[in-house]
């Protein structure tokens, strides 16, 4: 038995494969306590959801914690899939039968996530990856409020951006209070913000941003958290033709929190640096250079959480 959730904002809507079975179920936790007890008398092989920028975390740390075997997949896999099947109307119910026929078919390896994280974890991650999502986009305004407030010259004008900016900053400091309140409440986000902190190149800021945006850090091979992030180079041969190879698809926004630690890291950190070396020297373009050193920190960085040991210059 294979199943495929659509997991919208109101909803949770659920299909079986093979036996074509469907049902719905709520947000909230009574929702979520049904699903699990009804996908339970199931006992599928494989649950599937799309990576719904953070609205499922909180059903895959549910699933998770009942022990049922769960894989989380890029949406546009599942859109593919679709359009390569012939299917193209789009409705919540539609979705899961699309994602279950692509557990069937494909049947992407389950990604459990740990039982006692799982539980205990699972509203915080959601929680925190709001918060992170918020204050990336206070930063930005704050800095395009702050380019036009260099540009006025009409005072009435120019207190009307100083007062924008005070708000803006008010709040950038309230959600920066918000999140250490939940790192502080949970020894796990601490010990986990630590380890990431140790690495060169990562502080405080991006450490938070990393584990609430890629909470399979450490829980998945180098490879594996590589394609998911998407900085692992994809083939593009046919034939006797050879093609460039490219960085496809992924979490854009954790390619993002890792953009400027990377370029700190080819400064500061001895490993990084040497690497982005090396690969200038041999004439490599320094985006790809760049790209690089990304996958090479994004690879320190899951072994350190995964061995539970901080960063140690070999």
């Amino acid at each position: 038995m294979f199943v495929g959730i659509d997991v919208a904002k109101d909803r949770r809507d659920v299909q079986l494969r093979p036996s074509g079975k469907a049902f719905a179920v709520g947000r909230d936790g009574a929702g979520r306590a049904v699903l699990v007890e009804r996908l339970a008398e199931f006992a599928p092989a494989l649950v599937v959801l799309e990576a719904t920028g953070g609205v499922e975390v909180t059903v895959a740390a549910t699933l998770g914690a009942a022990q049922l075997p769960l894989a989380v997949v890029n949406p546009r896999q599942i859109r593919d899939f679709a359009r390569a099947s012939g299917r193209l109307a789009k409705t919540a119910r539609l979705d899961a039968a699309a994602i279950a026929r692509f557990a069937a078919a494909i049947r992407p390896g389950p990604r459990p996530l740990p039982d006692a994280a799982a539980r205990a974890l699972g509203e915080l991650v959601a929680r925190r990856r709001q918060l992170v999502a918020r204050r990336r986009q206070l930063v930005a305004m704050i800095g395009s409020e702050s380019q036009r407030r260099r540009q006025r010259r009409e005072p009435k004008l120019v207190r009307r951006v100083e007062a924008h900016l005070a708000w803006w900053q008010k709040e950038l400091s309230e959600i920066e209070t918000d999140l250490d309140d939940a790192v502080r409440t949970s020894p796990a986000w601490r010990a986990t913000e630590d380890l990431l902190a140790s690495v060169p190149g990562i502080g405080k800021t991006s450490a938070r941003t990393l584990s609430a945006a890629l909470p399979e850090l450490g829980s998945l091979d180098r490879r594996q958290i590589a394609s998911l992030v998407g900085v692992a180079p994809v083939n593009r041969d046919s034939g006797a033709f050879r093609g460039r190879r490219m960085v496809l698809g992924g979490r854009a926004s954790v390619r993002k929190a890792l953009s400027m630690p990377t370029l700190t890291a080819i400064r500061r950190n001895p490993t990084i640096r040497a690497l982005y070396a090396r690969l200038i020297a041999r004439g490599k373009p320094a985006k790809v250079a760049i790209t690089a050193a990304m996958r090479k920190l994004l690879t320190i960085l899951n072994a350190i959480l995964k061995s539970q040991t901080p960063w140690q210059q070999a």
